[in-house]
């Protein structure tokens, strides 16, 4: 129920402004935090991409020892597979953000009172929702194989000393 109208603008309750006020910050919060998710997934993907390299150089090294060398073989299948769960979590983060980003530009095209607003900003905003969750699914996926590997398969061997 509005209240009579002060310099052209109508009082509304408290409640209902601070409802609306409420509404339209939460896509804001939601893609800041996508942000940060986003930030961490690179950080960890960047990580993954140096130890890549680095069990590349120990291949070609030209060290004999096949041990050795089978192992560095499943450090990579097993970074492989953190790269393509990170790609993913990266992927789901960015349309989760776009989505809130939708939502919040849907909230700024009209009143949620038209119908088909409100239908966009469910949408955008479930889409949001749905791809952080994935996101963060795919990051525990990497997580999950990360732990699994250093358990079973101990931390990257060292490089050789250099000898002169």
């Amino acid at each position: 129920m509005a209240l009579p109208i002060f310099g052209g603008i109508a009082a509304e309750p408290v409640d209902s402004v601070a409802h609306i006020i409420q509404i339209a910050l939460t896509p804001v919060f939601m893609l800041s935090g996508i942000g940060t998710l986003l930030n961490l997934f690179n950080t960890r993907l960047a990580r993954v991409s140096d130890h890549i390299e680095q069990a590349n150089a120990l291949l070609l090294d030209d060290n004999p020892d096949m041990a050795r060398n089978k192992i560095l073989e499943r450090h990579l299948v097993r970074l492989h597979r953190r790269t393509l769960m990170l790609d993913g979590a990266i992927l789901a983060g960015g349309l989760g953000g776009a989505s809130s980003c939708g939502a919040a530009f849907v909230l700024f095209m009209g009143s949620v009172r038209d119908s088909s607003v409100a239908n966009w900003l469910v949408l955008m905003f479930g889409v949001a929702l749905a791809c952080t969750v994935g996101a963060l699914a795919l990051f525990l996926g990497d997580s999950l194989i990360s732990w699994h590997g250093l358990k079973r398969e101990g931390p990257l061997p060292r490089p050789a000393p250099k000898t002169t």
